[in-house]
């Protein structure tokens, strides 16, 4: 899994990114809060371990962002807040878990699989922005009841899009998902493909559902 660390005790945050690397975890540790939400629209993870007395912005802040912009991501609360009342805040604010330090590391991870655990027994198999449908199971797409014909990459780039939509999706975001490979920015292959996509999508309709945004990349609203 890709986890995001969120802790500004230095001696912790090294010791979990360490010990989830080493049990095979894809991991990126930072310290404060305000980098948080930049650094989930330019990257996408399965987990994010959060924690709440963060320096720049409290975690229940950031915690409540996310879930208002709709973010899916995993989120598990590690922090000392340990009163009921703190419990209740946290999973109320949009925590799918919620540990309480001083902790056990095999507890962590045990918590962390369940979590994976809970999303795909709960996988959506069908997702809908504005008039867009989208079908997972049978992968058909539809738009106000209209077939879109798309090849295999033009689906995995439109579903990516529709899981993340009314968010900012990068180009590096794409090329990863679509490629599993990095992009230094040396092509307009994302370009050719969204272009492609985006004909096929609006063909017939008045309102363009992607959306360029310059310098960033591209994001997907309701027509």
């Amino acid at each position: 899994m890709k986890i995001l660390i969120v802790e500004d005790d230095v001696v912790l945050g090294a010791a979990l990114e360490k010990g989830l690397a080493e049990i095979g975890h894809d991991c990126k540790w930072i310290e404060r809060g305000e980098e948080v939400v930049p650094v989930i629209a330019s990257m996408v993870f399965d987990v994010v371990i959060l924690d709440l007395m963060l320096p720049g912005v409290h975690g229940l802040d950031i915690l409540r962002k996310l879930r208002q912009d709709k973010c899916g991501v995993s989120i598990l609360v590690l922090t000392a807040l340990g009163t009921v009342a703190d419990r209740v805040e946290g999973l109320n604010s949009g925590a799918d878990d919620y540990l309480v330090k001083p902790f056990a590391f095999a507890e962590l991870v045990a918590r962390i699989v369940a979590i994976e655990r809970r999303k795909s027994k709960t996988a959506v198999t069908e997702f809908q922005v504005g008039t867009l449908h989208v079908e997972l199971t049978s992968r058909s797409v539809k738009r106000s009841g209209k077939e879109i014909d798309l090849t295999p990459t033009e689906y995995k780039l439109l579903e990516f899009l529709m899981r993340n939509a009314n968010q900012v999706v990068t180009r590096r975001m794409l090329c990863e998902h679509l490629w599993e490979s990095d992009w230094e920015g040396v092509t307009n292959v994302i370009e050719v493909h969204i272009n492609r996509l985006r004909n096929k999508v609006n063909k017939g309709f008045e309102s363009d559902m992607i959306h360029t945004i310059r310098g960033s990349g591209y994001e997907l609203r309701p027509d």
